[in-house]
């Protein structure tokens, strides 16, 4: 899971909405619901000054922006109110008395919390993202609680502790034998593998801190091996992607293809992308690149390794005129200078009408959610190829995880340039060689 998991809204009615698209409620978890709040939800509630952490949305504040489907799915299908779901859910309380910890030890408390805040100003984290982070890390503290019968998860791992590092780790597994397989719930492949992700994060945290002297669940990856089903959401192929770019006439039909399937951009973030933006002055071995003030799900930055010349041609053709303000998609009416998110997403029908895409793809009518998962699909399977390829350099460091080397041995500026290696390749194959 990314981190700055963090996106730019609009400030017109359309981007202040939570977005439902392609959501299967009757396939979604308690913990899908709860990623569902603090991914749609709460950047809303935070684009309003409410802190989505400790003032509970009404009801007329769901129906006020078109959500209530949300609230009517998690009754339907959980039999939970929202307030329980606020409560036991989130864990989240009145507000009154900060949040509601699976423990009381206030060494435990004080350690989780100071590697959130550590989280968000270095990584740039949303107040929601962070959240999220917290509702995963609580789901774990509860789990070691209930296995060990204990809520104090530092002193078994503290500097200078007598007893043997096997009941650390012991105590651990145990955490993860109680969300596996002993809880009255039962939880994700995928929920179980962020839990996972962010309690390695978190001791590491404490290692790199030296308030631990080990970290207990560095052996997670190999002990538990949860398999994801299949998205619920489908992906474009890269056949469709290039059948997409041959009738992708003008220059702004075919930078909005490269902004999707590309970069990676929402559609709301392509609707409102300004020239402003992009910053093409970097040092040799490095690429052009997207800022975002902030984004629900993802980095502040975004890498362009792709589609550069339309880009210039995109704009070679607005600035022929005078009274163009920089935005790449203006709308000629309208209260924003920019066209809107319904109007990015009935253009891509157009194309992939005009392109013969299929009218279902897995069920799912060609959207640019489709468009934009081809990227995110595609940055998976390059992640899993250039782990595939730290093996060995794994193997001699004596570690089982690839992942550790990505972390530890090799600098950020080599492991991104391993990473865009691999990714260029791939999107070179989906849109012909055109950069």
């Amino acid at each position: 899971m990314s981190r700055s998991d963090v996106e730019q809204e609009g400030e017109t009615d359309a981007e202040q909405v939570p977005s439902f698209e392609g959501v299967r409620w009757t396939s979604c978890s308690l913990e899908d619901f709860t990623d569902l709040y603090w991914n749609e939800i709460a950047p809303c509630l935070e684009a309003e000054d409410i802190d989505p952490s400790s003032e509970k949305p009404t009801h007329q504040w769901f129906r006020d922006h078109d959500a209530r489907s949300f609230l009517a799915a998690l009754r339907r299908h959980h039999d939970r109110s929202f307030s329980e779901f606020w409560t036991e859910d989130l864990g989240l309380g009145d507000g009154e008395e900060g949040y509601s910890w699976a423990t009381t030890d206030d060494a435990t408390i004080d350690a989780l919390e100071q590697f959130l805040n550590r989280r968000k100003s270095r990584y740039s984290l949303s107040t929601s993202s962070v959240d999220a982070l917290r509702t995963r890390l609580n789901l774990y503290v509860r789990a070691y609680r209930e296995a060990n019968g204990t809520d104090d998860l530092l002193t078994p791992i503290q500097r200078g502790q007598e007893n043997p590092a096997y009941e650390a780790v012991d105590a651990v597994y145990a955490a993860f034998d109680w969300l596996n397989e002993g809880t009255e719930r039962e939880y994700s492949a995928q929920t179980l593998q962020r839990v996972r992700r962010v309690v390695d994060a978190w001791y590491q945290h404490l290692v790199g801190r030296r308030v631990a002297s080990m970290n207990p669940a560095s052996g997670l990856y190999d002990e538990f091996k949860w398999e994801v089903e299949d998205s619920p959401t489908p992906s474009l192929s890269a056949n469709h992607i290039r059948e997409l770019m041959q009738v992708a006439e003008t220059t702004r039909d075919q930078l909005l293809i490269v902004a999707l399937a590309g970069w990676g951009l929402r559609a709301s973030e392509v609707a409102a992308l300004h020239v402003s933006q992009f910053h093409r002055d970097v040092p040799e071995d490095d690429v052009p690149f997207i800022t975002f003030e902030s984004r629900k799900n993802g980095p502040g930055e975004v890498s362009l390794l792709y589609g550069m010349d339309v880009f210039d041609s995109r704009i070679d053709e607005l600035a022929e005129d005078e009274e163009w303000t920089g935005y790449l998609f203006p709308s000629p009416q309208g209260e924003t200078p920019y066209v809107t998110r319904d109007t990015i997403r009935n253009w891509f029908q157009k194309l992939a009408s005009k392109a013969g895409l299929p009218e279902r793809i897995a069920g799912e009518r060609p959207s640019p959610q489709l468009c934009r998962r081809f990227w995110y699909d595609t940055y998976t399977a390059v992640l899993e190829g250039v782990l595939e390829g730290v093996d060995e350099i794994a193997a001699e460091q004596g570690s089982s995880d690839p992942r550790v080397v990505m972390q530890n041995y090799l600098s950020d500026s080599r492991s991104r340039r391993v990473r865009r290696e691999f990714m260029r390749e791939q999107l070179d194959e989906a849109f012909g060689e055109r950069t």
